[in-house]
């Protein structure tokens, strides 16, 4: 909706209006505009069409996650380092189920921006993993099955890896 800088500026702003009304004795006020600066803070760490994107995944309504993804025009200067990494771990999401050579090109993009959460970086690791064991490179799906394991604390993901391991060693 907003550019990033924009965000910053408007909160700015807010903030600044909310100053003045606390110095005019209007408490209320300033206090109702403080948080309401905390919208636009949150919304420049978390881009509010990737929360859209997301909360579309999780009622697997992969064309209406594509769609919010798509009012994201610019992502290189419209986003901040970990909303792009996101960007394109949902692209390659999007993609793994019809278009490997670009979802491994977009989880490779992912991976390399970065990733706020172990659990997302460890799933991205094992939709590159699958995609390399796919393609029949079996020393690179070994080695991010291996960091796979590492970044899930939680063993979560401890029944795929155990699979794919196994289908590894069938080819």
């Amino acid at each position: 909706m907003f550019h990033k800088n924009i965000k910053l500026v408007l909160a700015g702003l807010i903030i600044a209006l909310g100053i003045w009304q606390f110095t005019e004795n209007n408490i209320g006020n300033g206090i109702f505009l403080l948080l309401f600066s905390s919208i636009f803070i949150l919304l420049y760490f978390k881009n509010e069409f990737i929360l859209l994107a997301f909360f579309q995944l999780r009622k697997q309504d992969f064309a209406g996650a594509q769609k919010w993804l798509n009012y994201i025009k610019n992502p290189e200067t419209a986003l901040v380092r970990k909303q792009q990494g996101y960007f394109n771990y949902l692209h390659g999401l999007m993609n793994s189920q019809t278009n490997l050579s670009a979802a491994e090109k977009y989880f490779k993009k992912a991976v390399e921006l970065g990733l706020s959460m172990d659990q997302d970086l460890a799933l991205a690791k094992l939709q590159l993993a699958g995609i390399a064991m796919t393609k029949r490179r079996k020393v690179e799906a070994t080695n991010l099955l291996n960091e796979v394991k590492k970044l899930d604390k939680q063993n979560m993901l401890k029944d795929q890896v155990k699979m794919m391991k196994d289908q590894l060693k069938k080819i």
